[in-house]
């Protein structure tokens, strides 16, 4: 029973010397890192079962008066010079295990030598213990690397203001700003151009690679296939943008071009020089492709009917521009021979031709003419505003521009449509599916395909 109690008294004791080395070891502790230069990392072994207190309290026990008044660790830690000493710990075997961090913000040698007095602790509570260093970090590293990351942001922005700026920018650092335009776009993810979600018109090509190439020369407005099978988000935009195919000149890009022709609407098709890849086209190659494309329509007259190969059709489109152009260019008039006076003869006089004069006929009024005092209704409103007429041109309803589509899709009544808005694409094909008549707005853009029964005009005209 004596000895119960002398073993239960001793643990006790130590359980109280325990809390007091713990309380020592977190005192005045900073666990901020904002001024911390320093980490280090060191590991431990112990030959028997201890607690992290214990560790702690070695390290604070073991060191004190080592190394002079100037680096004690309680000293240090009031003045905030040293962190909060981090330990983990775990067993197995008999044996303790762990690893010990702490924050300095000593200068590099002091912090050495800090490092070294650790190697000298060779208990850890009632067990033999052997520290190692592992490493002393230098946590200015870290600030560094974010100051990159930082300048790469601004440097971004000053790239979109300033554009005579961006011919002196690295290499290194126009990679990590096109990287960052790229975006995911659809169900698919599929790599994109930050224009695509917005633009009228779109570039399909084949990989993520090329879309990268395409931002490094200023097109913005690409997506990718990424993949033999073409997604169902090519599949939705292609009804409801301007597509242009874009295709490697390989065996791949001619597979590709056949099943976008196929399950897509494709308005335009462009093709890489042959044997070449769109992702290591030059600019110069890029803008010559895409000015030779070719209507969707005639492709697939002359691939899929005919048989015939793309750069067949584009070989002979040049050489058909090239003998209009020679057409143009007349060859310079020829002098008169000079007559001398003994050569010359009486001409006869030249007969006049008899003129027969035709009355002059008064132009018939354009058909226009009546949606005259429409259209100065919609310039002089300061707003977009849109008008619905009726067969006898009658104002059927007065929206915003942005309202067209809905109410297109809704009545089944209109019979003109006056706006001063652009006219795209995409609106005239809602329009003609409404059974309007006429579309009268300020101008065109990209418009492709024009409906046999819809009249299309502009302000200027």
């Amino acid at each position: 029973m004596k000895r119960k109690k002398t073993v239960l008294h001793h643990i006790l004791a130590e359980k109280q010397k325990f809390e007091k080395r713990k309380e020592g070891g977190g005192m005045s502790a900073k666990d901020e890192f904002g001024t911390t230069k320093y980490v280090i990392y060191a590991e431990f072994e112990a030959n028997g079962i201890v607690e992290r207190p214990d560790v702690v309290g070695a390290i604070f026990g073991q060191t004190e008066g080592l190394l002079g008044d100037d680096l004690d660790l309680r000293e240090l830690q009031k003045t905030g010079r040293i962190g909060r000493i981090r330990v983990e710990v775990h067993t197995k075997a008999g044996k303790t295990y762990g690893t010990i961090t702490v924050p300095s913000s000593l200068d590099r040698v002091e912090t050495a030598i800090l490092a070294a007095a650790l190697e000298t602790i060779d208990r850890v509570g009632p067990a033999e213990a052997k520290i190692k260093v592992l490493r002393i970090e230098d946590v200015r590293a870290t600030k560094r690397k974010y100051i990159i990351e930082r300048a790469k942001e601004i440097l971004e922005s000053l790239m979109e203001q300033e554009i005579p700026e961006t011919q002196e920018l690295t290499e290194e650092v126009k990679k990590a700003v096109r990287a960052k335009e790229l975006i995911e776009y659809g169900p698919e993810k599929l790599p994109a151009g930050p224009h695509v979600p917005f633009s009228d018109s779109i570039i399909v090509v084949e990989g993520r690679a090329d879309v990268l190439n395409l931002l490094k020369h200023g097109i913005k407005n690409a997506i990718a296939v990424e993949g033999t099978s073409v997604p169902e988000t090519i599949i939705k935009l292609s009804k409801e943008r301007i597509v242009t195919a874009f295709t490697d000149g390989d065996r791949g890009g001619e597979l590709i071009l056949k099943e976008l022709l196929q399950v897509a609407d494709v308005d335009y098709v462009a093709r890489a020089p042959e044997g070449k890849e769109v992702e290591e086209l030059t600019k110069k190659e890029i803008v010559k492709s895409l000015r030779s494309k070719v209507p969707a329509e005639q492709v697939i007259t002359e691939i899929f009917y005919k048989g015939r190969n793309f750069y067949d059709v584009i070989k002979e489109k040049e050489k058909a521009k090239a003998r209009e152009e020679k057409r143009e260019v007349k060859p310079p008039t020829p002098a008169p021979p000079v007559v001398k006076a003994e050569e010359r003869k009486p001409q006869p006089e030249p007969r006049r031709e008899e003129r027969i004069i035709k009355p002059i006929q008064q132009p018939k009024p354009s058909e226009l003419d009546e949606f005259g005092q429409f259209i100065e209704k919609v310039k002089a409103s300061k707003e977009s505003m849109a008008l619905l007429l009726d067969k006898d041109k009658n104002i059927i309803a007065e929206i915003p521009v942005r309202e067209l589509t809905n109410q297109l899709k809704e009545r089944k009544d209109v019979y003109a449509v006056v706006f001063n808005g652009v006219i795209t694409q995409r609106l005239i094909d809602t329009v003609s599916e409404s059974g309007v008549k006429y579309l009268v707005g300020a101008r065109k853009y990209n418009v492709v395909r024009r409906p046999i029964n819809l009249k299309i005009v502009t302000f200027a005209e």
